[in-house]
């Protein structure tokens, strides 16, 4: 034994994974048309000064304003969920509506829930040691440990539809989203699960972790013009706006789908990850390992580089992000892409990123429309990319690649095919 590893994973059968459900909560809208009809129109960025964050100096954020789970989740039980927990389960309520699977009709021990978390309860983390230090341990809620821990959102989602199958959330950064989705289809493709509940979920907006990024430097500073505080690609552009939100999509195996008649949005066809093995927050400078990511979703799929039509950029608006990112694209996929990123709409939104970016690329795909990148006025001339930007572009897209990359160097890509 011994020798060197294999440079690339053994070629496996194509498989797709249809999507034939989506819901999402954005700080662009509650549920997927209010969401989508910004995000198309490139409406700037939905950011507003947000009380919780009063004090700090980053106090404005793209928070979902006009949400009340209170059609769905029960007054009783709403207050015994981080705000985590409750995006998810709208989100996921909405995907599972829009698939038309009929719940009692399932195995549910063969329905899976994956979704992606970074922060877990932070709302109620933040909440409760407040009350530790200004009430005492007495008054600490015996919930605090259920509320904040992060599995709970695929948790709660799960009792929600009595879904038996596999429950877990995948915790790689910014990446969490993209990466549940791709341990999604490999569910399907294990034949484990015949419908998994997949997507990601995030209510980051407490004091302590915005201050955090802001001693990092990484947030956007200006506040003249909230609707054009993130700008993605922009040669002006000077941090990301950070953001809370939820998506979910329903995957089964595309057999499966068509036999019942579902209407299939997109396929997931392909998946990818890798670490960058750099450093704990900045990228791999050259994008390197990034780079792995996407040739081995393009393997996965068994796509060649010059067959991809359209990116979702992970597009953060940091400067070194958008700037690796670009170079990487240019150098593995080439001139042909048109690149989009959806943070100057609906900002970061960390773990929910790639959940939210993976139903944008599916409804791309379905519509044959590219949502320009709102903010977006002067390319950085270095990012030598067919930016989509001022206006959508109308384009029959057959192929495409959503990024995700986290913090850890954590990088997760699905390639989508046209349904």
């Amino acid at each position: 034994m011994g020798g060197r590893p294999p440079t690339t994973a053994p070629a496996r059968a194509p498989f797709d994974a249809a999507i034939t459900g989506i819901g999402m909560v954005t700080a662009a809208g509650v549920g997927v048309e209010r969401s989508w009809e910004r995000i198309r129109a490139g409406a700037g960025t939905a950011a507003t000064d947000v009380p919780a964050l009063a004090g700090i100096p980053a106090d404005f954020a793209c928070a979902v304003t006009d949400f009340d789970p209170s059609g769905l989740i029960e007054r009783k039980q709403a207050w015994r969920l981080d705000r985590s927990s409750q995006l998810a389960m709208v989100a996921a309520h909405e995907a599972v509506t829009d698939s038309g699977l009929d719940r009692d009709s399932w195995d549910a021990t063969r329905v899976g829930v994956i979704l992606g978390n970074g922060i877990g309860g932070a709302t109620t983390w933040e909440k409760q040691h407040k009350v530790l230090l200004e009430r005492g341990a007495r008054k600490v809620s015996p919930l605090l440990v259920p509320m904040l821990s992060p599995n709970m959102c695929a948790g709660y989602v799960s009792m929600m539809f009595g879904a038996r199958g596999p429950s877990l959330v995948t915790a790689t950064a910014c990446a969490s989203g993209t990466t549940a989705v791709g341990m999604a289809r490999e569910l399907l493709r294990s034949g484990a699960c015949d419908v998994v509940i997949t997507g990601g979920t995030e209510a980051p907006l407490v004091p302590s972790l915005i201050t955090g990024f802001g001693q990092m430097r990484a947030l956007a500073g200006r506040r003249d013009d909230l609707s054009a505080t993130s700008r993605p690609f922009d040669a002006d552009r000077d941090g990301f706006v950070p953001a809370e939100g939820a998506a979910v999509l329903v995957l089964e195996r595309a057999e499966d789908a068509r036999a019942r008649g579902a209407t299939i949005r997109a396929m997931v066809s392909g998946y990818g990850a890798s670490a960058d093995a750099f450093h704990a927050t900045a990228p791999d400078p050259d994008g390197g390992g990034a780079e792995l990511a996407v040739r081995a979703a393009l393997r996965d799929a068994g796509v060649g580089p010059g067959e991809v039509d359209h990116v979702n950029a992970h597009g953060t608006a940091t400067v070194l992000n958008d700037a690796t990112e670009a170079r990487m694209i240019r150098r593995v996929l080439g001139e042909r892409p048109a690149v989009t990123s959806v943070k100057g709409v609906v900002g970061h939104s960390l773990a929910a990123a790639g959940a939210i970016e993976a139903v944008v690329t599916a409804l791309a795909l379905q519509e044959g429309h590219i949502p320009p990148t709102a903010n977006l006025e002067s390319l950085d001339p270095e990012l030598e990319l067919d930016m989509v930007f001022k206006a959508g572009r109308d384009l029959r897209a057959e192929v495409a690649v959503s990024n995700s990359f986290g913090f850890g160097g954590q990088n997760a890509v699905l390639l989508f095919t046209r349904a």
